[in-house]
């Protein structure tokens, strides 16, 4: 999409924006972001190549928003220059939006530890548009708002998964059940991680879970359960039940969806508390997920409740 000088200068800019590329160009790869921030109301003010992006942002006095196409940088090149543009992001609180193509997950993840992105998998031009509205925190696009409202929606449900648990059993506590006030005194035990529990779930526990799960997609179709928050939550428990770890690109696998819709995933949950990222100490290109202590305590608390209780851990 090409827009004439005369109807740019008609457009009142509402922000300010960077394109990052390969060539420093509006080249067709990078045609998406450009046309993307022009619909949005806003204004390119430079491009600029992958390997200038740092010198470029920092002499510009406003604060941009910055559009990363990075799909074909090389991985030697991201890993030189990225986590500097994410230093420089996070320290002049800007907002970055990077395009990436699917073999370039852990090296991305790996490099942007500190800003305020998003990250977007072989992005359309609908992707760069809801992203530009997200950083934008605009409000005009009605069809990006109602997939973040129920995303944000399935979210609350799984994080209220527990606190409905534990009102079931303290409602149960306040019968004069002896048998099931002493299961809801157990409840409060860590059988997830504490060797001797009566029944502790194990790793192979979970992963006959999510075999079961992908099972249910084979037979009645895939993309009618999507629930990558707790899929993603699962294989990480399994993993830290294991002591394995996960690459970021891994867990998008384990999510079962679009490999964008999953990084917009693992971003919400670390954003909530639930998620870490570490870097690798041995490899600056990759990076490793795992639950916080606070995931981990509710992944455990869930388990131990709901084995309690005689129910599925599903």
């Amino acid at each position: 999409m090409h827009l004439n000088e005369d109807y740019k200068t008609q457009i009142s800019a509402r922000f300010d924006a960077v394109l990052i590329n390969e060539v420093g160009e509006e080249t067709p790869g990078g045609a998406g972001a450009g046309a993307a921030v022009m619909l949005a109301g806003g204004r390119v003010v430079t491009t600029a190549p992958f390997g200038e992006a740092v010198q470029r942002i920092a002499g510009i006095a406003s604060r941009p928003l910055v559009l990363v196409d990075a799909r074909e940088v090389s991985d030697d090149e991201m890993a030189r220059s990225l986590s500097r543009l994410d230093g420089l992001a996070a320290g002049r609180d800007l907002a970055l939006v990077v395009a990436i193509g699917s073999d370039q997950i852990d090296v991305t993840a790996a490099g942007l530890m500190m800003s305020r992105h998003q990250i977007l998998c072989e992005p359309s031009p609908g992707d760069w548009i809801g992203a530009i509205a997200v950083a934008q925190g605009f409000s005009n696009l009605a069809m990006h708002d109602r997939v973040s409202e129920n995303e944000a929606a399935r979210l609350a449900r799984l994080n209220a998964e527990v606190a409905r648990i534990a009102d079931v059993l303290a409602r149960l506590s306040k019968h004069d059940e002896p048998a099931r006030a002493a299961v809801v005194a157990e409840v409060g035990l860590d059988f997830a991680s504490e060797p001797g529990g009566e029944h502790p779930i194990t790793a192979a526990d979970i992963r006959q879970i999510v075999r079961a799960r992908r099972l249910r997609d084979r037979y009645v179709g895939p993309g009618l359960f999507e629930d990558p928050a707790w899929d993603m939550m699962l294989d990480l428990y399994a993993a830290h039940l294991e002591r394995a770890h996960v690459s970021v690109s891994s867990l998008c696998i384990a999510a079962a969806v679009a490999p964008t819709t999953a990084l917009r995933w693992i971003a919400r949950l670390t954003e909530a508390g639930m998620f870490e990222r570490r870097p690798d100490p041995f490899d600056r290109r990759r990076a490793f997920m795992s639950l916080t202590d606070r995931g981990l305590d509710a992944m455990r608390r869930y388990a131990a409740m709901a084995q309690a209780l005689g129910l599925p851990v599903v």
